[in-house]
C-alpha cells in the first residue's frame, strides 16, 4: 500500500489500513532509522493536551500564569 504526503505535510493513509485498525483518531509517531512507525493511540482529549504541553515544555505554573493573565483582561 502507498500513502501520499501532501505539500502541507499531511499524510493520507490507505482506507484498507485505517479500516483494519478500527476507530483510531490519534497515532504515536516514531522515526526508526529510515522508517516512519505509526501506532494507534487511544487517548482522551485531556491526555492528548497534557502530552502536547509536556512535549513543548509547558509547566503547570505556565498554565496558571496564562489563566490569571486571561482573567485580568475581562
Amino acid at each position: 500500500m502507498l500513502a501520499k504526503l501532501t505539500s502541507k505535510n499531511q499524510l493520507t493513509l490507505p482506507k484498507k489500513a485505517v479500516e483494519a485498525l478500527g476507530a483510531v483518531t490519534y497515532f504515536e509517531v516514531e522515526v526508526a532509522g529510515d522508517h516512519l512507525v505509526l501506532r494507534p493511540a487511544r487517548l482522551g482529549a485531556a491526555v492528548a493536551v497534557r502530552r502536547k504541553l509536556a512535549e513543548l515544555g509547558v509547566q503547570d505554573e505556565d498554565v496558571a500564569t496564562a489563566v490569571a493573565w486571561a482573567r485580568k483582561r475581562r
